[in-house]
């Protein structure tokens, strides 16, 4: 149906383009500064962790799911800043993700603390996806690093989960490097002159080995005695290991070493 009176159509034109001209003038400096002020804050972030990082020796991928992690955070923040501007009511979504029934009374506390404490986690950098760790006293792999909770999967396979602001110790077992430690008992009386020298060997040659050589970081290391008791010297030795891989090193310098102690007949291997 055509508009008989074109004076009107006008006129409700023109008021539609001043109304939008006044929220552009209102709100969009606002927005933009949002955006820009998210761009510049990601980027920043990114720029100087990457900087300590490189100082401390390590270098990531430019598809390092953490770095993807971080950005999305603080994208997610600015998301939110949008549509606040854009009189849009955040509030039920921010009630729908559970944030806001835990912000209200007692849970506050808690979960500002958590948040807090999982922004310098991530910040720092102080444990990433896949890396193995132990959170108060428990061991296991690192599943999600989120910005409130750390997910972990123990040595059982359950499901870890601890809020951020709870963590009071926190052992990431593989970062940088790690290490292999294998104990091996042996009765008083053998010569440990003998002991260390035939552990020294096995290390050597499995450094030299090509499927394990490119494992290890350092010569095989004889910690020494640990213990005495029961007629039996526990002798403690360790290998520096590529993060991740010191669960395999382990058990391939175990089984070698029991080998090389059942042919030289030191005592209890001896056959």
């Amino acid at each position: 149906m055509i508009d008989e009176n074109p004076i009107t159509a006008a006129r409700v034109v023109a008021a539609f383009l001043h109304a939008t001209a006044r929220w552009i003038l209102g709100h969009g400096p606002n927005l933009a500064i949002v955006l820009v002020g998210a761009y510049v804050v990601v980027r920043a972030a990114k720029i100087a962790i990457r900087q300590l990082q490189l100082r401390a020796g390590q270098r990531y991928a430019q598809t390092d799911l953490e770095w993807q992690r971080r950005a999305a955070t603080l994208g997610g923040i600015a998301i939110l800043m949008v549509l606040r501007e854009l009189s849009i009511d955040v509030l039920p979504i921010l009630t729908g993700a559970g944030i806001a029934g835990l912000a209200v009374g007692f849970g506050a506390q808690n979960l500002v603390r958590d948040v807090i404490s999982g922004f310098f986690l991530i910040l720092e950098d102080q444990v990433r996806v896949g890396d193995l760790a132990r959170i108060n006293g428990v061991g296991g792999s690192v599943e999600q690093v989120n910005l409130r909770t750390i997910v972990l999967r123990d040595n059982e396979g359950a499901v870890q989960v601890f809020p951020n602001g709870t963590i009071t110790s926190l052992a990431n077992l593989s970062k940088q490097y790690a290490y292999a430690i294998v104990d091996m008992r042996v009765a008083y009386v053998e010569n440990m002159d003998r002991v260390f020298g035939t552990i020294r060997e096995v290390g050597a040659s499995m450094q030299s080995d090509p499927s394990w050589g490119s494992l290890v970081l350092a010569p095989i290391e004889v910690v020494g005695v640990e213990s005495l008791a029961d007629g039996w010297a526990t002798v403690r030795t360790k290998f520096k290991t590529q993060p991740l891989n010191q669960g395999r090193v382990a058990n391939e310098l175990r089984r070698r070493l029991m080998t090389a102690f059942v042919q030289r007949r030191i005592r209890p291997y001896a056959g």
